[in-house]
């Protein structure tokens, strides 16, 4: 069993700066594929970025390309978020999820997901 634990959210004014944080236990972190995704109110749950195990490859949505950077640190456990020049359309709740073998970036691929972090943009 993987437990996630996301921190960093918070109110931030548009073009400000945010840095999530997903603190994950149990299992092999240094091997999972690690992603993030966002729910707005009303809204589907939407991907946002992702990395595999070995930080080399990341993958991101359209609309966060080059603000955006998700990074991990296998020594703590942990994979970051760093949202730059934040829009109010960014604002939702974050969530960090796990797969445990690659396969996919689809919500339903996703073996474990954290309780969330909200981010608020003000404009």
């Amino acid at each position: 069993q993987v437990q996630l634990v996301e921190s960093g959210g918070g109110l931030v004014q548009a073009g400000g700066s945010l840095r999530l944080s997903c603190a994950a236990s149990g299992g092999t972190f240094s091997s999972y594929y690690m992603g993030w995704f966002r729910q707005a109110p009303g809204k589907e749950r939407e991907f946002v970025a992702a990395i595999h195990w070995n930080g080399d490859t990341t993958y991101y949505v359209n609309s966060v390309k080059g603000r955006f950077t998700i990074s991990r640190d296998n020594g703590k456990n942990t994979v970051y978020l760093q949202m730059n020049n934040l829009k109010p359309e960014d604002t939702a709740v974050y969530h960090c999820a796990v797969q445990t073998y690659y396969r996919g970036n689809s919500y339903r691929a996703y073996d474990y997901w954290g309780q969330g972090t909200q981010v608020t943009v003000s404009s």
